[in-house]
């Protein structure tokens, strides 16, 4: 995915996707997908008494309590949500389960285990808040988000990315590593509906595989033959059932004439 816009408007084919869908790109049909090469802007900086104008709207619109502060440096704190949408399973220390999302964890399969590390698929749905402060940048969150998830991949696999609606539709924006995401939060002000952050594949055009582990290579290795042994199964149990039903309504038809 580039540093666009792209449409968020994407569907598999099948309900049952491959490890080709899974690990890399253009495994799943993109319908009506659009990218605006136009670069944004970047936020002009505020001055002490402009950011504490725009946190004291900012905190009159919030209705819980994850409210912005400023510091007497000038920095200030507050809260952002992180949506998971991860198609690839993460790696995590063999026999440990996050536990912030203990029973949503869904195991790829004893199989894929090492000695060292285990596969997991994360839920799509799964999002975590995090607490940061106006200097922390896209990477630092990443790096927090797989520490609180204790997963091992290399940060330089996945992005972040601030989801917002332009002229109607719902579009995905790659966020440079050094942007501060409090801040866009800031701007946008509290309404999730209207900016959210979300954490994807690092999707570059091609897969680069010097950024994985041997035992990660050997997981993928595994799941891609346990994906195509059944759709294996799927299509003979499928044919299977075609040829017993052709074979009853021949037996049928033979009755009728005989």
């Amino acid at each position: 995915m580039s540093s666009g816009y792209s449409s968020l408007d994407e569907e598999l084919e099948e309900f049952f996707f491959t490890a080709k869908s899974t690990f890399f790109k253009g495994g799943s049909a993109a319908k009506n997908v659009k990218r605006d090469a136009a670069v944004e802007e970047t936020p002009k900086a505020l001055t002490p008494q402009e950011i504490q104008q725009k946190i004291e709207r900012y905190n009159s619109k919030v209705k819980n309590c994850l409210l912005m502060k400023q510091n007497d440096d000038g920095t200030y704190t507050g809260f952002i949500k992180v949506h998971l949408k991860l198609r690839r399973p993460v790696t995590v220390p063999a026999g440990i389960r996050p536990q912030s999302i203990y029973d949503a964890l869904k195991e790829v399969n004893p199989a894929d285990r090492t000695d060292r590390r285990t596969s997991f698929y994360l839920p799509l749905d799964a999002v975590k808040q995090l607490h940061i402060s106006s200097t922390t940048t896209v990477a630092e969150v990443i790096q927090g988000l797989l520490k609180k998830f204790m997963v091992l991949d290399n940060p330089q696999k996945f992005a972040l990315f601030k989801q917002l609606k332009k002229d109607g539709q719902v579009l995905l924006q790659k966020l440079p590593i050094s942007d501060h995401p409090l801040h866009l939060r800031l701007l946008a002000g509290p309404d999730t509906n209207f900016l959210t952050f979300v954490l994807k594949e690092n999707e570059t055009g091609e897969v680069e595989w010097d950024a994985f582990s041997i035992p990660e290579l050997q997981n993928f290795l595994m799941i891609l033959d346990r994906e195509e042994k059944e759709k294996i199964h799927q299509v003979q149990k499928k044919y299977d059932s075609f040829r017993q039903r052709l074979r009853e309504t021949l037996k049928e038809m033979d009755s009728k004439l005989t």
